[in-house]
């Protein structure tokens, strides 16, 4: 395994403003990359002072609109611009360009020369903004020229598995410097794990800048350094992760990486967003990873892919967690737990035992809950849009069940001293309360019921708010969430992260 550099892609209209950028992240990144597209066009005659003005290697680039830049203009100009920036080179080689990226159908022999006369290496690159590619050494094979070009593939994956055959066809590529990532949410851990792939540096950008790069997949370099431990993973590096979908906002990476970095564990966990769980544990296989947190929407489907259960999974017919235990994985369900431990909490010393619950949603979360639940002596209503998934669930518990419209506002008014919401409905979601946001948007709160709603993100949802606004106490999952991975945490390195001594 290789230890790639970590480039920051600067994209400021002004040469100045992409200066200060590179002084406040220096000591995250190795190599900064001046995107010469993002400038004005007044910027753009300058760009040959920038080199001397950073204490970095600096990447010249000219994306042009095709492979996801800006530049526009004809390749007449562009090379205009690779010519400016690149004559004249000074007698040191920290005030020119360490490298320009030439797309692979760029052929221009003059700045080729220009570039290998004055000690600049030449990133051949290609962008596929919309397909995988596939056969990736046979393709760097084809785009490299000359024994000192470093080619570069970077593409849209349409699933993780295409992620998943990037790790494959790279894991003992080490036959000369490349780059290779895949864009998108899908391919983030093409560029937390550049090393597993053996890539020559990995692509980041300033959170100021994030947007503009949105879609790309970027990472910041601070997480990629901070959260993550880019800089200190390796070939001994043990992998876990979390996979989901849409896993769009996820803190479990930070309760997870913090506690490796507390008690010293040579670990990274990584999110893997994947539509199918298959996809998931294939990723997992391939790369090897060793143990993941299974959320949204794949805690039940996950289950055909275990070869042993933990009781507790037997019983829900749910899991979210899953451990590679001499080659086979191991299910298991902290969520059970977890929850109770922050349930509890949240209660602050009130019994439910034989109070009436109502649990919003069927789905793999609301199996944790209500197994719970009836562990601790609740009578419970479970309301779900399909009501059949509901009566199921609430029949292997012996508890009541019904179908979550309008017409349920009495019965949830029944069974209302804690409202526990276990749907996904108002994740991600700070705008008021709606039909769209809120599962109970039809419920008029009376200001004495409990609302404990799994979602984290945001911290107050549209149905907290609206009910706190009733008087009502509120909760969000993030303590569920804290408390779950303290077991995933344990289950996944047999050690405790709530230790106050990490030599103990």
């Amino acid at each position: 395994m290789t230890q790639p550099l970590i480039c920051m892609c600067l994209t400021g209209k002004t040469l100045e403003e992409d200066f200060q950028l590179a002084k406040k992240y220096e000591k995250y990144v190795d190599v900064v990359e001046l995107r010469v597209d993002h400038l004005s066009e007044e910027e753009q005659l300058y760009v040959k002072r920038f080199p001397s003005m950073i204490y970095k290697p600096c990447i010249l680039t000219i994306r042009r609109t095709d492979d996801g830049g800006l530049f526009s203009g004809s390749e007449f100009s562009r090379t205009n611009l690779f010519a400016r920036a690149l004559a004249f080179a000074e007698p040191d080689k920290s005030k020119n360009f360490a490298f320009v990226d030439f797309e692979e159908d760029y052929h221009v022999p003059s700045m080729h020369d220009a570039a290998m006369a004055f000690g600049v290496r030449i990133i051949r690159s290609c962008h596929s903004m919309n397909a995988p590619v596939h056969n990736i050494r046979q393709r760097c094979d084809e785009m490299r020229k000359t024994a000192g070009e470093i080619p570069k593939i970077a593409f849209m994956p349409d699933s993780l598995a295409d992620v998943e055959t990037l790790f494959r066809e790279t894991q003992d590529f080490t036959d000369y410097d490349h780059i290779i990532c895949a864009m998108g949410a899908e391919g983030l851990p093409s560029r937390i794990l550049a090393g597993c792939t053996n890539s020559f540096l990995t692509y980041t950008s300033p959170q100021e800048t994030l947007g503009k790069m949105n879609g790309i997949g970027h990472i910041d370099p601070i997480s990629l350094r901070d959260l993550y431990g880019f800089k200190s993973i390796s070939e001994s590096t043990k992998i876990f992760g979390i996979t989901g979908w849409p896993l769009s906002k996820t803190s479990s990476p930070e309760i997870h990486n913090g506690g490796y970095k507390k008690l010293g564990i040579d670990a990274v966990y990584v999110p893997l967003r994947a539509t199918s769980i298959s996809n998931a544990v294939n990723f997992a296989d391939a790369v090897g990873i060793q143990g993941m947190s299974v959320t949204i929407p794949h805690k039940e489907t996950v289950i055909h892919y275990l070869d042993e259960q933990s009781e507790e999974v037997v019983r829900i017919e749910a899991c979210n967690t899953i451990v590679k235990e001499d080659g086979k994985w191991i299910g298991y369900n902290t969520d059970v737990g977890g929850f109770r431990r922050a349930l509890d909490e949240f209660l602050c010393g009130t019994k439910i035992k034989f109070k009436k619950v109502a649990v919003i949603g069927a789905g793999g979360a609301a199996k944790a809950i209500v197994h719970a639940l009836k562990q601790m002596g609740a009578r419970v209503c479970i309301f779900n849009r399909t009501v059949e998934h509901a009566q199921r669930l609430a029949e292997k518990y012996g508890f009541s069940y019904c179908q979550l419209d309008a017409r349920s506002a009495s019965k949830i008014d029944e069974y209302s001293t804690l409202i526990v919401q276990t749907t996904s409905v108002g994740m991600n979601s700070d705008a008021p309360s709606s039909k769209e946001n809120d599962p109970l948007y039809f419920y008029e709160f009376r200001g004495n019921e409990m609302v404990f709603d799994i979602i984290y993100t945001p911290s107050v949802t549209p149905i907290m708010r609206r009910a706190a606004a009733a008087g009502c106490r509120t909760c969000n999952g993030y303590k569920m969430l804290e408390y779950q991975a303290y077991e995933q945490f344990a289950l996944f390195t047999g050690r405790d992260m709530e230790q106050t001594n990490p030599d103990e």
